[in-house]
């Protein structure tokens, strides 16, 4: 049983425990391979929160480009965040978009490594 801490200590929170039972029936070595592409593929909360701050100074929408909501995106870009009323949701609400984003990556990953073997 791969335990998260040892393969990811970067994790912390609902993320860790949300991996922990995604790769908790997966030998060391799926475990492994899950980590070195989960690690590329997660998006880590404060540079969402970076991003979402970017949309202070003129370009919102950048946060959700990076989180594959390509359509909130542009709405943002082309409404100003929604008069940025939904950049300050972002900016209260950024953990929670790098997440959800995560959490899909993440179930991706793990299908993709289960139907490797």
């Amino acid at each position: 049983m791969a335990n998260v801490l040892q393969l990811m200590p970067e994790l912390v929170g609902m993320e860790q425990q949300f991996v922990q039972t995604l790769i908790k029936d997966m030998s060391d070595d799926e475990a492994q391979q899950f980590a070195n592409v989960y690690r590329v593929r997660r998006k880590d909360p404060q540079t969402i929160m970076l991003l979402t701050l970017v949309g202070f100074l003129g370009i919102a929408g950048i946060q959700r480009f990076v989180v594959d909501q390509i359509g909130l995106g542009i709405l943002y870009v082309l409404t100003g965040g929604i008069c940025l009323i939904g950049t300050i949701i972002d900016l209260i609400s950024y953990k929670n978009i790098a997440f959800e984003f995560n959490q899909r990556q993440a179930q991706e990953i793990a299908a993709m490594v289960r139907n490797f073997k």
